[in-house]
Order: structure tokens, then sequence, then C-alpha cells
């Protein structure tokens, strides 16, 4: 039986909630979300999924779980962006009763996110919380919220970033096949069409630590050489990743596509 997921977009229609720096929080979780859904139905098979609004739809916050609830979902994620000045990143489950799969399925949500935004640069951990918010402790399935960074301080500048918020999204994705065990849709890479040497270049990361976790997921992944691990001066130093060695540009641009899917990074196709 196809597993059932349900994202609820924060806010929505006279409701634009937290407003700030040009950005509305109404705005940025209908985008976080359709990455996240247009994600999974490239890449897992097994699942439908709905959501509480399609566009930018006015929903009482009272009916947000009666939509999950009426459909029998198995999770719900609510997806918003913080407000108050501060920075990072932070999750919800409700602070009364909930069951393992519930602090299961926020324990690998919390965990997928935090590492793709590490991924943009340095993230505060702002923990795995409770609290009483009605989607949480109303809804009948496991469920979580997200919050996901602050639009009022110095965050908003990656919430600006349409390639940041496609990876929060795809991040959220992955966290929710992970929890409910989707089935891949597995899709080999093609045969070379060309006979020279590629390799796989991502884009600079900004420090040390967000660097050394980049290397960390990309060889849990996969079991190629690192052939060089940084790019900088005394002055500005910065980080990029040097991998693989392809024969054929397509088997090259093939897994590029993949690390782009996985981690949300920029990579670039160059000579081996």
């Amino acid at each position: 039986m196809a597993k059932k997921i349900f994202w609820d977009k924060g806010h929505g229609g006279s409701d634009p909630g937290a407003v700030a720096n040009g950005l509305q929080e109404k705005v940025l979780t209908h985008k976080i979300v359709e990455y996240a859904m247009s994600y999974l139905s490239a890449n897992y098979t097994g699942f439908e999924q709905r959501t509480s609004r399609t566009g930018d739809q006015s929903v009482e916050l009272n009916s947000r779980d009666d939509l999950a609830d009426n459909w029998g979902a198995d999770v719900f994620v609510s997806v918003h962006i913080n407000a108050g000045r501060g920075n990072g990143f932070e999750t919800y489950i409700y602070n009364g009763n909930v069951s393992a799969a519930t602090q299961s399925l926020q324990n690998m949500l919390h965990a997928e996110i935090l590492a793709t935004m590490h991924e943009f640069g340095p993230t505060p951990d702002r923990g795995k919380r409770r609290a009483d918010f009605v989607v949480l402790r109303e809804t009948d399935m496991p469920a979580v919220l997200t919050e996901n960074l602050f639009i009022d301080s110095s965050d908003h500048e990656r919430l600006k970033n349409e390639t940041f918020l496609r990876a929060v999204g795809e991040a959220h994705a992955r966290g929710v096949a992970k929890f409910l065990g989707l089935q891949s849709i597995v899709s080999g890479p093609p045969q070379p069409t060309d006979s020279n040497r590629w390799r796989i270049q991502t884009g600079l990361f900004d420090n040390a630590e967000t660097f050394a976790r980049a290397i960390g997921r990309l060889k849990e992944k996969y079991s190629w050489l690192i052939h060089e691990q940084a790019t900088s001066t005394d002055l500005n130093p910065r980080y990029r990743i040097v991998t693989g060695l392809f024969t054929g540009r397509n088997v090259a641009e093939y897994y590029a596509d993949q690390l782009k899917k996985e981690f949300g990074w920029n990579v670039y196709i160059i000579e081996g």
C-alpha cells in the first residue's frame, strides 16, 4: 500500500506569516514544499502526497490537521520560517505524549536538513524541540514542524537564494523518504558517448568545517577518490572538492546530477 505524505505550507493567502527584508514566509514555505514534492516524485516510488494549499490560498489553522487526518496520512510535515532576529534551524514535535515514530521522524528530518544547510555555511543548531502547536497536537500521525532559518536576521541572505531553498526542500524530502523507507527509482549511468576522461568539481565551501562535512557525506555515499581537497589563500581560505574519473562526459554529467539531487551542491564537469 502506498504511503501517504502530507505537506503543510505554513501560512498563505491573507496570512503572510513573518515578513522582513523583502521576503514573506508564505512564499518561502510554498517554494520549499514544492521543491520537496518534486524531488520525491522524481526520485522515489510507492507513495502519494498532498499539501495544505496548492497556491496562495488562506487555510484555517484548525483545518490543516483535519485535511491530513481525513485523508489518512502516514506523516505530516509543516514547513515554516522563523522570526525574532535569531539564527539557525530547529524542529518541533508535540510537547505531550508522542510515539517513538514521531521522535524518529524528527531525528531524520533534523539531521538531513541541518546537514544540507551546513553546505551553504555555518548554521546554528537550535535543537529538536517540543511545543503545543495545533498542527502537532491534533494530527493522528507522526508530525514535525520545521523552522528554516530566520527571515529577519542575517539568515535572510540564504533565504533569498533559490538554490538554497531547493536544497532545503529536497532535504525535507529525503528525510521523509528515509523515515518511510521509500523505494528509490533506480536508473544506472548511461553508456559513454566519448572516450575522454572527466572529473566532477564542486563549488566553493566557505570554511574548513563545512568542507570536511561535505567530504564525509560524499565518502559515505560513494567510494570515489578525492583528488583535490582545497583551493585557498591565507587571507581568504575557501575549499572545493574534485573527485571521480569518468570515461564519457555524459557519464560524468549523470553523476554530477546525482550529487546535485543528493546534496544540493553546485557541481561542474572538468577535464580529467
